[in-house]
């Protein structure tokens, strides 16, 4: 399937917008080519490619809408959809939080595409689990992992004007090493949006490495240790707290940036100095689309917290009309800010301590304080002397990325984790004190 360019996705949406009768119109239209291979067991089990292009036309009569998706884009296709989602229209309720669509905006792109995307196909994904198969064969181990990659375009129009479009691609590949009796396990996760900075081979190292030394753990009395967290394992925490930076959850007393009365804790100090987040569209390390595609506004460059103080909130068009501030597009990226060491320079730097390779079913515990818990799993360490001593048993911790970012020593190096709950997130590896682990995991 051949996928859109601009000009052929303007056409297809100037024609939409002409056939609608309703007081205002929005489209949608979004194509991809996303391909992957699973293995497991040293051998692949599925490999697939899936093309689509779907269009979603939402239109409004005062303040009732209606929408309609469609995959087909002849004339009589696009009028079909159109007149379906004017009569869900004029069917619907009153939508009490409507806001009219919003006028034209200024979209400076970013680098959300590489040329070099084109490589993609069966062969380049049959030579990825080709290299990590045969790395974990080479030393007696199963490999099991997946790699997905995917080319496409995001297109966007109103009837205000409105029009933004964009070529996407981009990769995300794990995979988990374990030894033949199951006693020693490593994992890894590596995300690019430009194949020339992925390498399979050496990816799959890492997790082989962490395999064989994670062999005969030894069990460590739970308790509250220095731990040295790879970025995978601090972003997963990290992400409940970054889903928090919304006003309207704040303001309703649903999150930890409430405070009582209906107020939020926007300008509070509540980090160690050392936290600086922020979210970037053009930051070439994780670059996201320039607009939200939601509100279709227009996204920019803005702290969220600068030297441990929160300085944004994320306000969506209705929350902002209603409470008298200025809209916020939603971040298509979270970026914080670390310094140039590796995970293992930081390793290097501690006396005593645990490695934390990955973190895993997290759970919430309380949504007003984001304490969550979880385990540890493929790959946990002992650390003493600035060096790895031995292997220990995982554990389940309960702990708050809030309590996390006052208890910092030390950030390493930030590196692009894939997709998360729609974001793309950019985060170091850090040295934290006083780590809260609860309990011993027989998980390996």
């Amino acid at each position: 399937m051949k996928l859109l360019n601009q000009e052929e996705a303007k056409r297809i949406t100037d024609k939409v917008m002409s056939l609608s009768k309703a007081d205002e119109c929005r489209v949608v239209l979004s194509g991809s080519r996303k391909g992957n291979v699973r293995y497991a067991r040293n051998s692949v089990s599925t490999a697939g490619l899936n093309e689509d292009t779907q269009l979603l036309v939402t239109v409004a009569f005062g303040k009732r809408q209606g929408a309609a998706t469609i995959n087909q884009f002849d004339d009589k296709s696009l009028e079909s959809a159109v007149r379906r989602a004017e009569e869900v229209a004029r069917l619907a309720p009153d939508n009490p939080e409507f806001v009219p669509a919003i006028g034209k905006q200024d979209f400076k792109a970013t680098a959300t595409y590489s040329p070099s995307a084109e490589a993609f196909s069966p062969e380049y994904r049959a030579d990825v689990a080709f290299a990590s198969i045969d790395a974990a064969r080479k030393k007696g181990l199963v490999a099991a992992g997946f790699f997905n990659d995917s080319v496409g375009f995001e297109c966007i129009a109103n009837s205000n004007g409105v029009f933004g479009f964009q070529q996407t691609a981009g990769l995300n590949f794990t995979v988990t090493t374990r030894t033949e009796d199951g006693r020693g396990s490593g994992w890894v996760s590596r995300s690019a949006y430009d194949p020339k900075q992925f390498d399979a081979r050496e990816a799959s190292e890492i997790a082989i490495d962490k395999a064989l030394r994670s062999v005969d753990a030894k069990a460590l009395e739970p308790g509250r240790y220095t731990v040295v967290m790879e970025p995978a394992a601090t972003s997963d925490l990290l992400n409940f707290m970054f889903s928090s930076f919304n006003a309207r959850n704040a303001d309703e007393g649903r999150s930890f940036l409430s405070k009582k009365g209906g107020a939020n804790r926007l300008g509070d100090k509540l980090f160690d100095e050392q936290v600086n987040i922020w979210t970037d569209p053009w930051d070439p390390r994780a670059p996201v689309l320039p607009w939200d595609q939601t509100s279709m506004m227009a996204r920019g460059r803005r702290d969220l917290v600068k030297n441990g103080v929160v300085a944004s909130l994320d306000y969506d068009r209705y929350w902002a009309q209603k409470q008298g501030k200025q809209a916020v597009a939603g971040a298509g990226n979270v970026i914080m800010g670390g310094g140039s060491k590796s995970t293992e320079e930081l390793i290097a730097g501690t006396k005593k301590g645990i490695l934390v390779t990955r973190t895993w079913y997290i759970r919430m515990v309380d949504p007003q304080a984001v304490s969550l818990t979880g385990l540890t799993r493929d790959g946990t360490f002992y650390i003493e002397n600035g060096k790895i001593k031995h292997p220990i048993k995982n554990f389940r911790f309960n702990d708050s990325p809030v309590t996390m970012l006052n208890n910092i020593e030390e950030l390493g190096r930030p590196v692009l984790i894939g997709d998360t709950d729609s974001r793309k997130l950019l985060v170091p590896a850090m040295k934290v004190r006083d780590f809260n682990f609860t309990s011993l995991s027989d998980a390996v």
